[in-house]
């Protein structure tokens, strides 16, 4: 973010500009100062500076006047106010006609910092915001959301139907079929697309940490917390929250998401005021749900709030019929990406594709494109140049589930039988890779 970040420091004294500027390039920011409102006013003819602090007493035209000419010039800049004690009552005034905030001397280098990453925070919310108001969005102009077999014109004609209500929406479906990126499409055609889409990976977070990340905390909350820090739920005001691997959240984070969603409203983590947002609820998962309501794994009343609509995508096994455009797209996607030619697909590969079971699913399909791509020669997609290639060719192999047994051997064997590593690799969770596992009866070679 520092990168993109401009600032102008205005101020009389060589020593506060001097120790300012050295701060903030040491942080990574655009930064030049000025030693009077009257040569700040001349630097924004010239360009915009996306944060300004100016110094309230000055010579000439003080901080105050500066800030209105500022306003008239650039109403997107964030001016914060410089002063001394004895100055705090003016500066709260600033506040009021529009100062984004005011800081005094001295400085604490910390609590600057920290300032200056809120309002740059501000201003990437606000440009991403600016950026989706331009987007024309429709279904087709979702990335990847490719296919025209029947199953998958279900699925968009559920997302089509479900976009402009604020019902909360649960999308199940194995991993690597596409959830994170149908609860893109309902929100791009949703009306709140001019705001922000927030999402969340509930099963990589702890419970404390989960708990900080969806309602923010105070300083001081817990050790390590240094600054107040907005939650996912306050970032995603006006827009849509997508959780994703909802079915690992634990009974304490399952009666406080409850309340959240009942009342729209929570507490930051060590505070004590009520925080509002208007947001859209949007989960997925790879369980099922149902079935854990039923053990008791997970809270029906809740279920039952986040399930008003339910969305199942289907394991690209069952919609073969995608996988030719599927190929097409992503080598478009990898070619652009790599500034090469497009290539084409041998035949045999493609055929070959059609058969396998992609236990990884879409993103496995994936996986495979841009690696053939990489290794491959020519303006072709081998059978030899995809990882089930070899096989494929082995007289040796009888069927589909012994080609997809020996690729899994294989995978196994390369990373030592570390599992969690296995299924990075194989684009696919631990559970489905336990199950292949228990399944083929593979057992680690001694």
């Amino acid at each position: 973010m520092s990168d993109k970040i401009s600032i102008l420091i205005v101020d009389d004294e060589d020593s506060v500009r001097d120790s300012l500027l050295n701060w903030f390039i040491e942080d990574g920011y655009d930064v030049e100062a000025a030693e009077n409102a009257k040569n700040a006013l001349q630097l924004l003819e010239v360009r915009d500076f996306n944060i300004i602090l100016a110094d309230i007493k000055m010579p000439g035209m003080d901080g105050l006047e500066l800030h209105r000419r500022i306003k008239g010039l650039n109403r997107e800049s964030i001016v914060i106010i410089m002063t001394a004690f004895a100055s705090v009552e003016t500066a709260v005034q600033a506040l009021k006609d529009g100062a984004y905030d005011y800081v005094t001397k001295p400085f604490d280098p910390d609590d600057l910092s920290h300032l200056i990453r809120n309002a740059a925070a501000q201003i990437a919310l606000r440009n991403e915001n600016e950026a989706l108001k331009k987007r024309v969005t429709n279904l087709e102009e979702v990335d990847d959301l490719i296919g025209q077999s029947k199953a998958i014109r279900k699925v968009l004609e559920q997302i089509e139907s479900v976009a402009q209500s604020n019902s909360s929406v649960i999308i199940t479906g194995e991993s690597g079929t596409g959830k994170e990126l149908v609860a893109r499409a309902i929100h791009a055609n949703s009306s709140r697309r001019y705001f922000p889409l927030i999402s969340v990976h509930c099963g990589a977070l702890t419970e404390s940490l989960l708990e900080s990340e969806l309602f923010g905390h105070e300083r001081g909350a817990f050790t390590g917390a240094t600054f107040n820090r907005k939650g996912r739920f306050e970032m995603a005001d006006g827009g849509t929250i997508f959780l994703d691997e909802i079915a690992t959240i634990s009974p304490k984070m399952q009666i406080e998401l409850l309340r959240v969603l009942e009342t729209k409203s929570f507490v930051r983590v060590g505070g004590n005021k009520e925080i509002t947002s208007d947001f859209r609820v949007i989960c997925a998962t790879n369980r099922d749900l149902g079935s854990m309501v039923r053990n008791g794994a997970f809270r029906e009343d809740l279920y039952y709030r986040l399930n008003v609509v339910n969305i199942t995508i289907p394991p690209l096994r069952e919609r073969v019929d995608d996988i030719p455009l599927l190929v097409s797209h992503f080598i478009r996607k990898y070619c652009t990406s790599m500034s090469r030619d497009l290539i084409t697909v041998e035949p045999a590969a493609l055929k070959q594709l059609g058969r396998f079971e992609f236990p990884g699913n879409v993103r496995e399909l994936e996986n495979m494109i841009e690696r053939a791509i990489v290794i491959g020669n020519g303006r072709e997609i081998r059978l030899k140049d995809l990882p089930i290639g070899r096989e494929a060719a082995d007289n040796s192999v009888e069927s589909l589930d012994e080609l997809e047994k020996r690729h899994i051997e294989q995978i196994l064997a390369k990373y030592n039988w570390n599992v969690s590593r296995s299924a990075r690799a194989l684009n696919v969770d631990r559970v489905t890779l336990y199950n292949k596992i228990r399944k083929f009866d593979l057992k680690q070679k001694e």
